[in-house]
């Protein structure tokens, strides 16, 4: 394989997980009858351009389809987020009725219709008909295609060009990064910003979050990666934020390289932090696999252990990060139960590969449970807080990452 960027040999893979199902295939009872693909999992270091990335083994399309179940309005913290990512670029960047906004990977709306809620025109690029119908619901212009350098061609030639073009973790999903890069740069006016979200791979690497490894994650980004392929295609990054969403991400705005906008002191602040952090060091990657299965062993035994001894577990939140843990620990009902989910169209099925089923929580009884698993450590606050005063007196809530940790 070469890389997807500079198309430099690929030499070093630093982590694999054996084979795992599309972490969002969720399964019907019936499909529980027939063979489940599964696909290599491995992830690869590039030492010319250090683009962190997956091998080639399952197509875009397979991956996001009209089934696709992961709706971004089901989290309240995300919301929240959301809510005020927009109120802040509005503000800063004096975007009104006159400007135009641009959000690839647009989901279910859970972010544009704070710019439709205030007058502001916006378009949405989703190629998952169960989240672009959603959002068309609430008003939201959507084109239900995947964005690619042809897209951003055919913006540019109608007028429909992006004062602010928003890509809030979507770039880490696209095979030809370059494309859609191009892409970005062909529907961005003169003057335009591009504003975009992506887990920091400083972070994954530091705190062994292998579990954010799956096929949909195409790409795992530093800083200096983005300045590179920014560049490639005649855009530069001119700031950039450390956020905590997602367990640690960068949020990054770019615009066209001949644009006036200076280069903001953050920039340099994080790409030594970054050099600082080995990022672009190759020993760092080379002790990844010993940590990833440490966490993935400490796991699978503390969940025999609380077996042997008649305690019951179950999960909380059938995210895709969840699927990838329990893929690789080879973890089965018999050790978690089920797994609860808001999320109406994960409930009533069964996560791939590990066949546990999902439930409604308002179905649960959370009572009769010793330890609840979350799986999306990320947004754990939120799950204690929602779960927690169900729970029985002694029960405790686990998270696996970055470290077995038993939240009383």
């Amino acid at each position: 394989m070469k890389c997807r960027h500079c198309e430099k040999p690929l030499h070093n893979k630093f982590l694999d997980l054996g084979f795992s199902p599309i972490a969002n295939a969720f399964l019907d009872a019936e499909k529980l009858l027939i063979p489940e693909l599964y696909y290599p999992l491995k992830v690869s270091v590039c030492e010319c351009c250090w683009l962190v990335q997956t091998h080639d083994f399952a197509r875009q399309t397979l991956l996001f389809n009209d089934d696709y179940v992961y709706f971004s309005s089901i989290s309240s913290s995300w919301l929240t987020h959301a809510e005020k990512y927009v109120f802040n670029i509005i503000s800063e960047f004096e975007l009104g009725s006159s400007s135009f906004v641009i959000e690839i990977g647009s989901n279910d709306g859970y972010l544009l219709k704070n710019f439709v809620m205030r007058g502001i025109p916006c378009l949405g690029f989703e190629p998952t008909k169960s989240t672009a119908t959603a959002a068309e619901e609430l008003g939201i212009p959507v084109v239900s295609e995947f964005f690619t350098e042809v897209q951003g061609l055919k913006m540019a030639s109608k007028k429909l060009q992006g004062d602010l073009i928003i890509c809030n973790n979507v770039y880490a999903h696209v095979p030809d990064i370059n494309d859609f890069t191009k892409g970005l740069k062909a529907a961005l006016k003169p003057d335009g910003i591009i504003s975009m979200e992506f887990p920091h791979v400083m972070r994954l690497l530091n705190e062994t979050q292998f579990d954010t490894v799956y096929h949909e994650h195409f790409s795992y980004l530093s800083l200096a990666t983005v300045i590179r392929i920014f560049a490639f295609v005649g855009l530069k990054v001119w700031r950039v934020e450390e956020i905590p969403t997602h367990g640690g991400s960068l949020r990054v705005y770019g615009c066209h390289e001949h644009s006036k906008r200076q280069i903001h002191f953050s920039v340099d602040s994080l790409l030594k932090k970054e050099k600082d952090n080995g990022v672009e060091d190759l020993t760092t990657y080379s002790g990844f696999q010993p940590r990833a299965d440490k966490i993935k062993d400490d796991l699978l035994a503390f969940l025999i252990d609380q077996k042997t001894k008649g305690r019951r577990v179950a999960a909380y939140g059938a995210a895709a990060k969840g699927n990838t843990m329990l893929n690789y620990a080879g973890i089965k009902p018999d050790l978690i139960n089920f797994v609860a989910d808001m999320a109406k169209a994960k409930q009533q099925k069964f996560l791939p590969g590990s066949h546990i089923p999902v439930l409604d929580p308002s179905e649960v009884d959370w009572g009769s449970l010793d330890y609840v698993l979350i799986l999306p450590w990320n947004i754990a606050d939120e799950v204690k807080q929602a779960v927690g005063k169900f729970l029985k007196p002694g029960a405790a809530f686990v998270t696996a990452i970055p470290s077995l940790k038993i939240h009383q």
